[in-house]
């Protein structure tokens, strides 16, 4: 559906609130949920090196997302991707099973902030039941969508109030952490913790967890057609988002072990409460419950703020149901998406966390990330004058490198999780058949290739050349 006349998405989101939207989304309930999920997965704290390889993925990765983002700035990121590179050999169906798949994904992905808030919150309500702590999370996702209902420039705006709280809580945590720091702790490994089987089977569902956390800092790049100068804001606010949150992690993870014994540390369902604590009383615990509390709902606030904007592409091409294609009359924005994606976030919100994080991560893994780092290939082949004003830098080492390290954290995240993600695409597989049938697409009719951004380097140079 088109865009009614002199309606158009509003470019209001510079670098700073770029790169604060992925910080917000990366910094929210991960780091504070999953220090006990990655010790237990190493066995102890050689989580460390789970953590730094997990940041060095999601570094290879965003010199991906970054030289796509900049060259093909659209509200939807992936989907522009796999629809721009893809068209030439199956047409529509990988940007199909994109949008298919996130349509579980991306509400996964949020409902883990909210069941993070309300692990927190039970700080403050002990007595809680389960049933009623899932309820606080729906309760959360409605609150969001209410908050999102505005426009992009106060989003914006929003955006980085939330994000001085995310960077308060962890300034925090790791002076709090820095007090009574014992090496000892954080670094007294138990026997065999580096024995080959034993290490690399447990770095696999480490980085699951830590690449986990790190997830969000391609957020921008959902926000294309809202970005200012997209060319060099998107991966500046990537590459600067990731280097930020790696430093952040390390010295909090550190700091953690370094005053929790990690035996204990693994059993914890409030470990950054239970620091603060340990080292400044009741007061500071509920300071920081309060502030973590604040982080979680940054995170799903701009994680429903980038999932709400993945269909919208797809609609305008008819290849989604074409209300997902309309914008807000007066506040102009693709509100459909907010509606389906709130609702489906607070049916995950039933889950059980683990399960939702092994989940989301082998359903995203195949059809994104190693998706995109064959779309970036393909690209470069077929449309070599594609104008790129971030080029990834050591082509193509990096892409080699991370679809390797996609690939051995989808092999661990566990045989149920793979079988859930190939369930669910083969759904998506017979789903699309359908629709390509009714609509008379490939393969049931002819490819049509349409190479839009290439073809729109060249009508602005015509155009210039006209003036």
């Amino acid at each position: 559906m088109e865009l009614r006349e002199g309606q158009r998405l509003e470019r209001g989101i510079g670098l700073f609130q770029a790169t604060a939207t992925n910080m917000s989304q990366m910094m929210g309930a991960g780091p504070f949920i999953t220090v006990p999920i990655i010790l237990s997965a190493m066995g102890g704290p050689q989580a460390i090196f789970g953590w730094m390889i997990g940041a060095v993925l999601a570094a290879l990765d965003g010199l991906v997302w970054s030289e796509l983002g900049a060259a093909m700035p659209g509200e939807g990121g992936t989907y522009v991707y796999l629809r721009e590179a893809f068209q030439y050999r199956t047409g529509k169906l990988m940007p199909f099973l994109f949008v298919w798949s996130t349509l579980i994904v991306t509400p996964l992905i949020m409902s883990t902030g909210a069941i993070g808030l309300t692990q927190y919150l039970a700080y403050f309500f002990p007595h809680m039941t389960g049933l009623e702590s899932k309820l606080v999370a729906v309760l959360v996702t409605i609150i969001t969508m209410v908050l999102l209902w505005r426009r992009i420039t106060s989003v914006g705006k929003l955006t980085t109030v939330l994000w001085i709280g995310a960077i308060l809580t962890v300034v925090m945590v790791i002076v709090a952490a820095s007090i009574h720091f014992n090496a000892h702790l954080a670094f007294t490994f138990p026997p065999n913790a580096f024995a080959p089987s034993k290490f690399l089977l447990g770095l696999g569902g480490g980085m699951l967890i830590s690449i986990y956390d790190y997830m969000g800092y391609y957020t921008a790049s959902y926000l294309g057609d809202e970005i200012s100068n997209p060319g060099k804001t998107i991966p500046r606010s990537i590459l600067l988002s990731i280097l930020f949150v790696a430093m952040i992690y390390l010295c909090m993870n550190i700091g953690m072990i370094g005053n929790i014994p990690w035996q204990l540390a693994m059993k914890s369902t409030d470990i950054g409460t239970q620091l603060v604590q340990d080292v400044w009383g009741r007061p500071g615990a509920v300071i920081i419950t309060l502030l973590i509390i604040w982080t979680c709902f940054a995170s799903v606030y701009t994680g429903l703020l980038g999932a709400s904007r993945l269909p919208y592409n797809a609609a305008r091409d008819g290849l989604f149901f074409r209300s997902f294609s309309k914008l807000h009359p007066k506040l102009n924005f693709p509100y459909v998406g907010l509606l389906v994606m709130g609702i489906i976030m607070a049916i995950c919100c039933f889950f059980n966390l683990t399960d939702i994080i092994n989940a989301l991560m082998a359903m995203a893994i195949v059809i994104q990330f190693m998706g995109q780092i064959v779309a970036l290939t393909i690209l470069r082949k077929r449309q070599p004058n594609l104008k790129r004003p971030f080029r990834q830098w050591f082509y193509p080492i990096p892409s080699i490198l991370a679809f390797i390290g996609w690939a051995y954290v989808f092999c661990s995240s566990g045989w149920a999780a793979i079988r859930l993600a190939v369930v669910w695409t083969a759904l998506g597989i017979i789903a699309f058949l359908a629709w390509a049938y009714r609509k008379k697409e490939w393969p049931f009719g002819q490819k049509v290739i349409q190479e839009a951004y290439t073809e729109a380097c060249i009508d602005s140079a015509e155009a210039l050349s006209m003036d």
